[in-house]
């Protein structure tokens, strides 16, 4: 059956993707949004779209009866899920077939068989396919350790947590069903051996109802935060080709063995011997599948589609690979502080085209990033005939890009590309445990004095030291014509102006003084090796130690954003003199983000005593927990916060006041959800 008309049941990045191999092949697209995304892009550039009334997954995209109500009030006659919500739910599937829909995707029987990681490793372990012997957390000893608990129903870190020691593993397999029960619907978990040092490699799959199974090469994924991949390549650098051949094999018989079609992932854990162990099997399509189209010249969705039409694969063999494809997760998100997802406008987003780059985005400039879904603004892809020419043009891809707005990982990015370890593929999925302390430091090749002062100058020429009017102050060079002026200037020079500036996010206070001669363009004051060349109010060219470098400056509001040749910054002007009503009491502890408060300390109340670093307040945004932290030892001597409470940013949620701490709080033991 052909495909003239389909809905894709996702949002944001991947639903734009759909939609784009959808209109090189002459299809008609139909988006579903919630209230919170009635603007989102992925709604405007579809050619239809269907509205599901809420804002949280649970109501929306997770409602599968509304989104199969969707397809047929739409005309469509195909349903897409995409990647999360709905992707890999059997009943969904079958929901879509049964209202005489195709459904793009697998099998549902396939998607049942792997649907569970426990009965998965089963039928994979009489499929012949490498497995780590499971563990039973009962009979636990320390020959057994280090543990991993995950959740036997879902993926992308929920429920997932690391034992070291006995005593922590009752608590934490508590912890970890509460997640799961309340991230998936079901509580189970299982423990399985931690592999220390290990790598996440996977197997991209294409299979079709006419018995032919392709393995495209392998993806290194292992570079994760929160047990979620941040830096993808194909193909997986450093594995000899007997380990490439038995991944390869091993992937065909999991595909075979559930009688699979279309896209799918078989996912593996290397040792650091190069032994690999069978993780699961994503039926859907990969986050990261471009850079496997970027090396095999292929569009993944489009064999998709054609699969689902019930046409074959175009060959017995898939086609032979070319060069080396990175990609690059950008979020909106603080690695610097515990990884915590940001939000708010999306001024602007610019990222460098050329031969061998890729964007993939479900935002533009002007967009707003919410608190209800994941954090990734942006997916940048590069591709070229080897793995040192393909990491360092995403490097400098990243670099270059101009991304105003809220906090975002791109420091982290560029420095994580540019890393030894990276460089030398020495890769583990304890990467970013080891070096995340360095990766986010102030880095000694950034000079962020000198991108204040900038902005400063560029902000000059709109203030009442220059002249008005933008026309009125001319880029001017040395021994050029003096710009042009107007009305009453006194023939002296003008005294020397002061402005401040704290640097985002790490909080680093800039003060910079400037002048403005006789010839009408702001010069530094006090500042050695520096000199002006030209200034207009969104570009800045200075020459600092004999080196010309220019700077484009943009204006939010009290944030200006500065972006040079090899680095970005943004800065908050401040004023003069400070207002007593911006600082909080000492010990308060505010909601670093919007969220919903999911749990508080066991026994937590005004007058109990805390130890400093104790957690408190668990928030739940974004598709993450995270912790509330006592800031000191002392008393609780306030608290507003309540499980179920929506609060926003900035809300004050307790107070500890600092003194000697008699008996803490205890940890609290989740209890399970339904």
């Amino acid at each position: 059956m052909a495909i003239t008309t389909l809905l894709v049941a996702n949002r944001g990045e991947i639903a734009c993707r759909i939609f784009r191999t959808c209109r090189d092949l002459g299809i008609t697209t139909v988006a579903v949004y919630s209230d919170a995304d009635a603007d989102a892009l992925h709604v405007r550039e579809a050619d239809l779209a269907v509205r599901l009334p809420g804002a949280a997954p649970a109501d929306t995209y997770l409602r599968d009866e509304l989104v199969v109500a969707a397809a047929r009030a739409a005309g469509a006659d195909a349903v897409h899920p995409g990647y999360g919500f709905l992707s890999e739910n059997a009943a969904f599937a079958a929901a879509v077939q049964d209202a005489g829909l195709v459904w793009v995707g697998p099998p549902v029987k396939a998607i049942e068989l792997m649907a569970s990681k426990t009965r998965a490793k089963e039928l994979m372990a009489g499929a012949g396919v490498p497995l780590l012997a499971p563990v039973d957390p009962a009979t636990a000893g320390p020959d057994d350790l280090p543990l991993l608990l995950k959740a036997a129903a879902g993926g992308g870190g929920r429920g997932m947590r690391i034992v070291r020691e006995l005593d922590a593993l009752p608590g934490e397999l508590l912890a970890a069903a509460a997640e799961a029960a309340s991230a998936f619907g079901d509580g189970e978990v299982f423990a399985e051996p931690y592999v220390e040092r290990g790598r996440h490699v996977e197997v991209q799959v294409m299979a079709d109802a006419h018995d032919t199974v392709w393995a495209l090469g392998t993806r290194d994924c292992s570079l994760q935060r929160r047990h979620q991949k941040v830096i993808e390549e194909a193909p997986a650098p450093g594995l000899d080709e007997a380990l490439r051949t038995r991944l390869h094999e091993a992937a065909v018989a999991a595909a075979r063995a559930v009688g699979y079609r279309g896209a799918g992932t078989v996912e593996f854990l290397v040792s650091a011997e190069g032994r690999p162990y069978f993780l699961e099997m994503n039926t859907r399509l990969q986050v990261e599948h471009p850079v496997t189209e970027a090396v095999f010249g292929l569009d993944l969705v489009t064999l998709q589609l054609r699969v689902a039409e019930g046409e074959p694969l175009p060959s017995p063999e898939p086609p032979q690979p070319s060069g080396h494809a990175v990609e690059a997760r950008l979020y909106a998100e603080d690695p610097a502080r515990d990884w915590q997802p940001q939000t708010g406008a999306l001024l602007t987003l610019e990222v460098p085209e050329g031969p061998g780059l890729r964007l993939d985005t479900g935002y533009t400039g002007g967009d707003t990033i919410g608190v209800h879904y994941d954090p990734m603004i942006a997916k940048v892809i590069a591709h070229a005939p080897t793995r040192t020419e393909a990491v360092r043009l995403l490097a400098r891809a990243l670099e270059r890009a101009r991304v105003h707005g809220p906090v975002t990982n791109r420091d982290l990015l560029v420095r994580s590309l540019r890393h030894p370890d990276f460089a030398a593929a020495r890769l583990d999925t304890g990467f970013y445990d080891r070096h995340l302390a360095d990766l986010t430091a102030p880095g000694a090749d950034r000079d962020p004095a000198t991108a204040a002062l900038a902005a400063t100058l560029a902000e000059a020429v709109r203030g009442p030291e220059a002249v008005r009017g933008a026309e009125a102050v001319r880029p001017t060079r040395p021994g050029g014509p003096a710009p042009a002026r107007f009305g009453a200037w006194r023939n002296v020079p003008s005294q020397p102006q002061r402005k401040r500036y704290r640097s985002e996010p790490d909080g680093t206070v800039h003060e910079v003084a400037y002048r403005t001669p006789r010839t009408g363009t702001p010069e530094p004051y006090e500042t050695t090796g520096t000199r002006v060349l030209t200034v207009t109010p969104d570009r800045v060219t200075l020459e600092v130690d004999g080196v010309t470098r220019h700077f484009a400056i943009t204006t939010h509001a009290d944030r200006v954003h500065v972006d040079a040749a090899d680095a970005s910054y943004t800065f908050t002007a401040l004023p003069r003199f400070t207002d007593p009503a911006t600082h909080t009491a000492p010990g308060s502890l505010l909601a670093p983000m919007p969220g919903t408060v999911v749990r508080l300390a066991e026994g937590l109340a005004a007058g109990v005593t805390v130890e400093a670093g104790q957690p408190l307040i668990w928030l739940e945004a974004m598709k993450m927990e995270h912790r509330i932290l006592a800031p000191a030892s002392g008393t609780l001597t306030a608290l507003h916060a309540a499980p179920g409470h929506q609060v926003e940013v900035g809300a004050l949620l307790a107070v500890v006041q600092e003194g000697p701490a008699a008996t803490p709080v205890p940890v609290p033991v989740p209890e399970e959800t339904a």
